[in-house]
């Protein structure tokens, strides 16, 4: 007997009844017409590859994104792929194909109404998702279970349905994801890709469903045979690690997790940064001699040394002391800047802040060599002279009479670096800290440090939104506002999240689906969220190449004692206790 396409294939040993019921379903739904295709294309027992590729022809479907979709799934090991589901059908086909390329073993959990694809048969674990509690599908679930525990691949789409119109979201969006998801990317050594598949339905789909919302179901033959000549854009991000995946949450706080991260994928959801002004990188200046480097160092009063460690020291002091030593700061500076797509394009980083702000800096010792810096500016002596212009960040921010530096004596801090040998070194940020603490204890009226975490345009917009979202609060944000603002806005599936899970414990799992070399939280702002830091805004540098920054602030005596001590050295209780006279 010749194969076809029909309600049949998924209803066996039908009565009579139901026989006449499938004759007239298969003419109502487009069933019939998807037949006639079928035997004109002689598509009868081709492979399931085979099946796929001639199916997508047919619907001369222009697919996009296959290149970044495919790179990015895990070749070997346990994977779990899921996907929001707009069209009810035709994404599962052409994702299983896809995917099927890359991991030969992949296995699709998905709607039984794909069982009329006889020849697609072995692609799928079928289910049923108008009735999702149905100890049917219990076996269903426990064979996903199974193929992941098995080093196995599987696509998933854990809405179970088609998405549908949501009137408060103003638009196209799913239902609540099965915790199953959250179970499986909960398997040891599993990881997670998110994709997101950015199309719709017709509008008569949608109209359909507001009248019974369970008969758009009998409806997805003729959408599928509607998308002839679509264009269906599939984003995906980077496969994320199950240890990144906080085990702190429960498997449906996984699952909401998992529908966060395939929804930052979406390619609606993207702003571009401004192109750099800054278009010609001036040559670098020489670097200073070392002679004329220990010269000025010597002649720098004993006390402006604030402390010696494992061959480094740790100096302070100014531009007026230290000419060649500050040019030597910026010259640096404008080579670790550039790095981060932040430089001037000068030959060095320089403003006038640098002869009003005191320059505190690390020394090699054996290789008598300057390796990181950072600029501190006394709030107090710079306002008193020239009020807030004094300050380098009046630039960026608008500081409202509730902020710390209108309150009292404060230090901010700003052009930090360390050279690229000591980047991702626990000496490097320990020696800067330390000379922070050891300045403050010589100075103790400066209670409070505040200044901005550069964030490098080498991020993705998206990682900078997280990073905003999850860190500013809106008790901080009163004290403060942006001159120049961050204008994109935040994904509402992901305010969704938010309002649910501490977005900010989930910053890893977002910025490793989508920075492809995978940065993370820039290291100074987990080192000031660990000494109780509070953030207030996102502005962007329009003198340091439009750079975003993210002002936070710290009261440093209230800091960990365990961090005072360690920073402050053995002056930490006098230091936290000090009282102003």
């Amino acid at each position: 007997m010749q194969h076809s396409i029909s309600i049949r294939n998924i209803m066996p040993n039908p009565s009579p009844a139901k026989k006449a019921l499938i004759w007239a379903l298969d003419r109502i739904l487009g069933v019939k017409k998807m037949n006639a295709l079928y035997q004109q294309h002689k598509m009868q027992g081709l492979s399931k590859e085979s099946f796929s590729d001639r199916l997508i022809e047919l619907l001369e479907l222009d697919i996009q994104g296959i290149d970044a979709l495919q790179s990015n799934i895990p070749k070997s090991g346990p994977v779990v792929i899921a996907s929001n589901h707009p069209f009810g059908g035709i994404e599962g086909v052409i994702l299983a194909r896809l995917i099927g390329e890359v991991r030969p073993d992949l296995k699709v959990l998905a709607n039984k109404g794909l069982g009329i694809f006889k020849e697609l048969s072995d692609y799928f674990i079928f289910t049923n998702p108008l009735s999702p509690n149905d100890p049917k599908n219990g076996p269903s679930l426990r064979q996903c279970m199974k193929h992941v525990n098995a080093q196995g691949a599987l696509l998933i789409f854990p809405a179970g349905k088609v998405s549908y119109y949501q009137k408060a979201k103003a638009g196209i969006s799913e239902h609540t994801w099965n915790k199953l998801v959250g179970r499986l990317v909960s398997i040891d050594q599993c990881q997670y890709v998110p994709v997101f598949v950015n199309g719709f339905n017709s509008p008569a789909f949608y109209r359909i469903e507001k009248l019974y919302f369970k008969l758009r179901m009998l409806f997805l033959g003729r959408e599928l045979l509607n998308k002839t000549g679509a264009t269906i854009q599939i984003s995906c991000g980077n496969a994320i690690k199950e240890k990144q995946i906080s085990r702190d949450l429960n498997y449906e706080q996984k699952a909401k997790l998992c529908r966060a991260l395939s929804y930052a994928q979406d390619n609606r959801w993207r702003y571009e940064w401004p192109a750099d002004k800054i278009t010609e990188q001036l040559p670098i200046i020489e670097e200073i001699d070392k002679h004329q480097l220990l010269t000025e160092l010597q002649a720098l009063p004993s006390d402006q040394l604030l402390l010696t460690n494992k061959g480094y020291s740790v100096y302070y002091g100014y531009q007026s002391q230290l000419p060649l030593i500050v040019q030597e700061i910026a010259r640096l500076r404008e080579i670790v800047f550039r790095m981060h797509n932040e430089g001037s394009g000068q030959p060095l980083d320089t403003d006038h802040y640098d002869a009003t702000y005191t320059h505190l800096f690390i020394i090699d010792n054996e290789q008598q060599k300057i390796v990181g810096a950072y600029r501190m500016g006394l709030s107090d002596k710079l306002m008193e002279k020239d009020g807030i212009a004094g300050l380098y960040l009046h630039k960026m921010f608008k500081f409202k009479s509730s902020f710390a530096n209108q309150q009292g004596p404060c230090m901010e801090m700003g052009r930090s670096f360390l050279i690229p040998e000591m980047q991702g070194s626990y000496q490097g940020l320990l020696l800067l800290w330390k000379g922070i603490g050891r300045f403050a204890a010589k100075f103790p009226q400066y209670r409070t440090l505040y200044g901005t975490v550069s964030i490098s345009k080498l991020f993705d917009p998206r990682s900078v939104k997280l990073i905003e979202q999850a860190y500013i609060d809106n008790e901080s944000a009163s004290q403060v506002s942006a001159h120049n603002q961050f204008e994109f806005d935040s994904h509402v599936e992901i305010d969704e999240l938010a309002e649910e899970i501490e977005l900010r414990d989930q910053l890893t799992s977002f910025l490793s689906s989508i920075e492809s070399d995978g940065k993370d939280v820039p290291v100074l702002a987990r080192q000031y969220l660990k000494m109780g830091g509070k953030f207030h805004a996102l502005g962007i540098d329009t003198s340091f190449n439009h750079t975003p920054g993210l002002l936070l602030s710290v009261h440093f005596p209230s800091a960990p004692e365990k961090l005072l001590k360690l920073y402050v050295g053995e002056e930490y209780e006098a230091y936290r206790d000090w009282q102003a006279s």
